[in-house]
C-alpha cells in the first residue's frame, strides 16, 4: 500500500506493507525525503482518527496495521528545522530521558542498527550540477524569421538530455546529471503539483526471503511479490563518470616503467577528485593527482594482490589532502619482439575490452565506493568509481582506456548470479540453489530489430560494460604533486626502496643550505615521499587520539 506524508517542505509517498513498523517507515521518510530536521520535534497528525497528533515515541513501535491507515492515507507532519543533525540520524529508536533533554541536534539513540554513510550527503559537485539546468545554448539559424532579441524553436535552449545533439556531437552515454534530469521532468513535473517520487531505484534482483505474503521461503515458497522480474539487459545510456584526466603524465610513465623493468604487470589505485567536465553537458571527470601501488605480486599475464595492510592510514593521508579513491588502474602489456618499443593489441573489437574476471573485479571496487545521491530511495546509486587498462592499441603503441561496469553489474553481483567465464568475451550465469534463485535473464542485441536473447548460460560481457574518455590537462603545472625521483611504494622486487637516504636526496634544497620555504614545499610535493614519511610515523595517530 501507500501511505501519503505532507509537510511544509511539500508531499510523500512511501510504499509499504500492513506489517511495515511505523518507525521504519518514518526512518525511510526523515533519511531520504526531508530536509535536515530534529527529529525530537516530530509529530504526526492523523486525519482518520479526528486529527489526533501524536509523537514518534508513542507509535515508532506500532505497525501501519495496528494504526488503523489504509492505502492512500494522508498524515500530516510537523517538526523543527535542525542547525547540527548530522546526516544519517535515525528516529525509529528508543529515546531515554537523557536524550530528550538534550540540546537540538543531539543524537538519537537507536535499537535498530542503521549504517549512516549510506545516507551521507551527496557531493558539493553533484549539489552544483542539481542546481545547473545545463541547457544547450543555440545559435540563430537561417529558418529563424525574428530578430536578434527573439527565440523561437529552432534557437532555443535544449535540455542535456537531447538526443539529436547526443547523436550530432557522437555522444555514445550522456551524463548522470543529464539523465537525472530527464527522469525528473517525467515524473516529477511542475504542473503535477508538490509530490515528489523517487526518479532513481537500484536495481535489486534477488528474491525477498522475508515475504509478506505468508508462505515459506525459498526454496519451498515462491510467489509474484518475492519473485524479481526477468531482467533484460541493453547498453546504458548514462554514466556515471564521463571522463578521466591524469594531472601529470610523469606519475602514469613511472607506473609503465615497472612494466619496462621487469616485464611483469602492475595495478595501483587512483587518487583524486572529481570535477565538472564541460566538453559534455552536466558532464563529471575524475582528476588523478596519485597512484598508489598495492602490495601486489606480480607475473606476466596477470597480478594476485596481497593483504593491504596500512589502507586506513593511507586513506586518510589522501583524505588530509583532498583527495579521494577514484578508480583503479592495471597494465596489460606484452612486448611485440619487433625490437622498436611496440607492444601488442590484445583489447580490440574482435576480442574483448575488459574479461568477464576484469568487470567483476571493477564491480566489487564501486560497490566498495558507492555514490551517495539524494534522487535515489536509499540514498545511493551506482558509483563514481573508475578502471583504467594500460594496454597496447591498434598501432602498437602504449595507451589508456578507461570503463565502468554498468548499474545492472552491480545489482548482478549483488544477487550472486553472475560468475567469470573461460571466454574473456562471455560472463557465465550461475545456477539457481537453495540460496540463490535465478531469474529469466535477456539480452537486447544491438541492430538487430529488438529481438532479445536467452542470456543463458552466458552472454557478452558488452551489455555490463561503459567507455569513458580519458586524456591529460593542457597545461600539467595545476598538478597537485610534481615530478621527482623519490623511490615508489612496494616496488622492492626491482630494487626499487625508499629509506632516509632516500628522504635526504629527495630535499636537495636543505643539503646545499639554500633553502627556503617555497623549494622546501615543492621538494615535499611528492605523493610516495608523503606516504613514506607516513608509515614511518604516527602523525595521524596521534591527531585522531586528540
Amino acid at each position: 500500500m501507500i501511505i501519503r506524508f505532507r509537510s511544509k517542505d511539500g508531499q510523500y509517498r512511501l510504499n509499504c506493507e500492513g506489517k511495515t513498523c511505523f518507525g521504519d517507515l518514518l526512518n525511510e521518510l526523515v533519511l531520504t525525503k526531508l530536509p535536515a530536521i530534529d527529529p525530537l520535534t516530530l509529530t504526526i497528525t492523523f486525519p482518520s482518527a479526528g486529527n489526533s497528533v501524536k509523537s514518534v515515541q508513542e507509535i515508532q513501535n506500532e505497525t501501519v496495521d495496528s494504526l488503523n491507515l489504509k492505502n492512500g492515507e494522508m498524515l500530516m507532519l510537523n517538526y523543527k528545522p535542525s542547525i547540527n543533525t548530522q546526516a544519517g540520524q535515525s528516529i525509529s529508536g528508543k529515546v531515554d530521558s537523557n536524550t530528550i533533554n538534550a540540546t537540538a541536534g543531539a543524537s538519537v539513540s537507536i535499537n535498530k542498527i542503521i549504517d549512516a554513510s549510506s545516507f551521507q550527503k551527496q557531493s558539493a559537485l553533484d549539489d552544483e550540477l542539481d542546481k545547473d539546468p545545463g541547457l544547450i545554448a543555440r545559435k540563430k539559424s537561417a529558418l529563424c524569421k525574428h530578430s536578434d532579441k527573439g527565440m523561437c524553436e529552432y534557437c532555443s535552449p535544449l535540455p542535456p538530455w537531447d538526443r539529436e545533439y547526443q547523436a550530432d556531437h557522437n555522444i555514445k552515454h550522456i551524463s548522470f546529471h543529464s539523465y537525472v534530469d530527464e527522469l525528473n521532468s517525467k515524473v516529477n513535473k511542475k504542473e503535477g503539483g508538490s509530490s515528489y517520487i523517487s526518479p532513481l531505484n537500484s536495481s535489486n534482483f534477488t528474491i525477498n526471503k522475508k515475504c509478506p505474503s505468508g508462505h515459506e521461503p525459498w526454496p519451498k515458497g515462491i510467489c509474484s511479490k518475492c519473485q524479481p522480474s526477468a531482467i533484460t539487459l541493453q547498453r546504458q545510456e548514462y554514466r556515471m563518470v564521463d571522463h578521466v584526466e591524469f594531472e601529470n603524465s610523469d606519475m602514469v610513465n613511472k607506473f609503465i616503467n615497472a612494466w619496462r623493468l621487469s616485464g611483469v604487470q602492475r595495478m595501483g589505485l587512483l587518487l583524486g577528485k572529481y570535477d565538472r567536465y564541460d566538453k559534455i553537458p552536466l558532464g563529471i571527470k575524475a582528476k588523478v593527482e596519485a597512484i598508489y601501488e598495492f602490495p601486489q605480486i606480480d607475473y606476466d599475464d596477470g597480478i594476485a594482490l596481497q593483504e593491504w595492510i596500512d589502507e586506513d592510514k593511507i586513506i586518510a593521508l589522501a583524505k588530509e589532502i583532498g583527495l579521494v579513491p577514484v578508480g583503479i588502474i592495471f597494465t596489460d602489456l606484452s612486448d611485440s619482439g619487433r625490437g622498436d618499443g611496440s607492444v601488442i593489441c590484445k583489447r580490440h573489437l574482435n576480442s574483448f575490452f575488459l574479461s568477464s574476471l576484469e568487470i567483476l573485479f571493477a564491480v566489487k571496487w564501486q560497490l566498495k565506493y558507492p555514490n551517495k545521491c539524494k534522487w535515489s530511495e536509499n540514498g545511493e546509486f551506482s558509483s563514481k568509481f573508475v578502471t583504467c587498462v594500460i594496454s597496447g592499441n591498434n598501432n602498437g603503441e602504449i595507451d589508456i582506456n578507461a570503463y565502468q561496469a554498468s548499474e545492472s553489474a552491480e545489482a548482478l553481483v549483488k544477487a550472486d548470479l553472475i560468475a567469470a567465464s573461460t571466454h574473456p568475451d562471455q560472463m557465465f550465469i550461475k545456477e539457481a540453489n537453495s540460496e540463490r534463485y535465478v531469474p529469466d535473464i535477456f539480452y537486447q542485441k544491438i541492430n538487430e530489430y529488438g529481438f532479445k536473447h536467452n542470456a543463458k548460460p552466458s552472454f557478452p560481457v558488452e551489455f555490463l560494460l561503459i567507455s569513458l574518455t580519458h586524456g591529460f590537462p593542457d597545461n600539467e603545472e595545476g598538478s597537485l604533486f610534481k615530478p621527482s625521483s623519490f623511490p615508489i611504494e612496494n616496488r622492492e622486487y626491482i630494487g626499487e626502496h625508499a629509506d632516509l637516504q632516500s628522504v635526504s636526496k629527495q630535499f636537495t634544497c636543505i643539503n646545499s643550505g639554500h633553502s627556503n620555504l617555497d623549494e622546501f614545499l615543492n621538494e615535499l610535493s611528492d605523493w610516495h615521499l608523503l606516504l613514506y614519511l607516513l608509515l614511518k610515523s604516527n602523525i595521524l595517530n596521534e591527531k585522531e587520539q586528540q
